[in-house]
């Protein structure tokens, strides 16, 4: 009873005490082939999909963090559209109309208020309650002001006042109730 090698390159087959072959104990798989197993010339199966891109970043519905800035104030802005013979009203319609389309959406946007508040004014005071009143309805909330607002302009500068008065306080109001920082 010994092993006899069936080819001289293989190991010698054990065999059991009545003489039969043992049969080879299956063995562990071998692994599976890796980029070092890489055949040269083969080309390596491609990975996966990427993985899908985030989703866009949503830009409206942003709310100004404080109203600690110049544009939230009234008294200063009045101050300063008196000594800038107009102009800084021009700055107030940018900065406003762009709050309103980055919580918005949609709507006129900063250059479009710029514009109007520098060259068209009485315009602007349609336009700013109109965008105050769709953000109070979007919001399920009745509207302190309307588009009718702008109709101040008629009566020239105590008109301009106390539509500026009445703007700034439903604008400010609004962005208190959605979390900004009321000013100190």
């Amino acid at each position: 009873m010994s092993d006899v090698p069936s080819t001289p390159d293989e190991p010698p087959v054990p065999s059991d005490p009545t003489g039969a072959p043992t049969p080879p104990t299956p063995s562990t798989p071998p692994p599976a082939p890796g980029p070092a197993d890489a055949v040269p010339g083969q080309v390596p199966a491609a990975p996966g999909p990427p993985p899908a891109p985030p989703p866009p970043v949503v830009t409206y519905g942003q709310v100004p963090p404080t109203l600690n800035e110049i544009y939230y104030k009234p008294w200063p802005n009045i101050l300063l559209t008196v000594l800038t013979c107009g102009i800084w009203r021009g700055i107030w319609s940018y900065r406003a109309h762009g709050d309103l389309q980055r919580y918005k959406g949609d709507g006129l946007g900063e250059v479009a208020g710029l514009l109007l508040g520098l060259f068209i004014y009485p315009v602007v005071m349609f336009t700013v309650p109109n965008e105050i009143e769709q953000m109070y309805q979007r919001d399920g909330r009745q509207s302190p002001e309307s588009a009718l607002l702008g109709l101040w302009f008629l009566l020239p500068i105590i008109g301009d006042l106390i539509w500026y008065f009445k703007v700034q306080r439903a604008l400010n109001e609004f962005w208190i109730s959605k979390g900004s920082q009321s000013a100190a």
